[in-house]
């Protein structure tokens, strides 16, 4: 006969109390740090030291190609700190994080894609459409003044506040602008204006649109 009175052996305190522990040293375990993306000016800031520490016999490469490639890695340092200095006087802010050209562009390419769709969505059929007098108005963020003027062809921040632009300037920098409607397409009719507003970053395009006469 089986043994009715018979009950499984407690588990012990001290294993419990190892559990526990366990668990709290898997809670307070920390994440691991995340590395810092790497300088891409280092190799510049190290040429510029090696020059400033030792004017007179710093080092030069034999190559000429190689001695253009240091140039121009400078040139393009000076360049970056130029435009963050710009930003800085502009905005009276910290200077920002320096950016390569290709940053900037790259950036400034997600802008125009912003602006592209968001005139896009505004371009809805009105009656003024006929005779190209619709108004649509967009705003947007780039915080960032040297990307905001790279979306407009400028080496830097924007020196102005507005600015004028007629619609064939303006498509080609954000690309052309087509909207749609039943049995008609929508396009830029008159001058677009941009504000921007480099210490916020907010900025607006406004302008006028409608079918094509």
């Amino acid at each position: 006969m089986s043994d009715l009175s018979y009950s499984p052996e407690p588990v012990s305190k001290s294993r419990k109390r190892k559990s526990a522990s366990s668990s709290a040293t898997r809670a307070t375990k920390k994440p691991r740090a995340k590395k810092s993306p790497p300088d891409p000016y280092q190799t510049a800031k190290d040429y510029v030291e090696s020059a400033l520490a030792d004017p007179q016999s710093f080092y030069l490469p034999d190559d000429y190609q190689e001695i253009r490639d240091m140039i121009s890695t400078i040139t393009q340092y000076t360049k970056s700190l130029e435009g963050s200095v710009a930003v800085a006087n502009q905005t009276g802010r910290d200077a920002p994080t320096l950016k390569t050209a290709q940053q900037i562009q790259e950036e400034a390419s997600t802008i125009k894609g912003v602006i592209h769709r968001g005139i896009k969505k505004l371009m809805i059929w009105r009656s003024t459409c006929t005779e190209g007098r619709a108004k649509f108005a967009f705003e947007g963020v780039c915080t960032d003044p040297r990307v905001f003027g790279a979306v407009f062809g400028l080496d830097g921040p924007p020196v102005w506040a507005n600015k004028r632009y007629t619609c064939a300037e303006f498509e080609e920098f954000v690309g052309e602008i087509r909207g749609e409607v039943r049995y008609a397409y929508l396009y830029l009719s008159k001058n677009v204006t941009v504000r921007y507003n480099s210490e916020t970053g907010e900025f607006t395009a406004t302008g006028t649109y409608g079918k094509r006469v």
